[in-house]
């Protein structure tokens, strides 16, 4: 989650932890990494694990930059604040304007791996207005082929870990 984001919807995070979900670190703004000071990138991670602590009740463990762009001072910021940082292994490329249900789909099975982190974005605050439908018509699909090669979802805590249940073949 990005801190700007959740503060703008605190009761949303409250809503997601109470719910059980795993709630990372994505950034106080959604800015590139490489862009910033060291300090100040390392300050943008830390205020926003302690907005998604104070208004969801849970600390986060888990960073992903945003753009999946990393730089000393953000990887340096995350270890500082407790977080194991984490990308991806396949992206659904769900924030593009010619994304559709279809190609979201095909670009995630086209590069998954077994073990593998899939990204795809629930909103369009950083992207093409609407193209949170694509991911949300992409779901069914992608839940379909999953299924299908015997693969289960799960969280990134549980990334890995043999017998967990995550995104790996059973």
């Amino acid at each position: 989650m990005l801190g700007t984001m959740a503060r703008r919807s605190p009761g949303l995070v409250r809503e997601i932890t109470a719910a059980g979900h795993e709630v990372a670190v994505h950034g106080d703004e959604h800015r590139n990494m490489l862009r910033r000071f060291p300090g100040s990138a390392a300050d943008d991670v830390r205020r926003c694990r302690d907005t998604l602590a104070d208004l969801g009740g849970v600390m986060p463990t888990w960073f992903r930059p945003p753009f999946g762009i990393l730089s000393y001072g953000a990887l340096r910021g995350a270890k500082r604040a407790g977080l194991s940082t984490v990308l991806w292994t396949t992206w659904g490329r769900d924030w593009r304007k010619e994304a559709t249900p279809e190609s979201v789909t095909a670009d995630v099975l086209r590069r998954y791996v077994a073990g593998g982190t899939v990204l795809l974005h629930d909103s369009d605050c950083e992207s093409y207005p609407g193209s949170w439908r694509s991911t949300l018509g992409a779901l069914p699909r992608l839940a379909d082929a999953f299924a299908a090669r015997n693969l289960q979802v799960g969280p990134v805590g549980e990334h890995g870990i043999r017998g967990a249940p995550s995104l790996t073949s059973t």
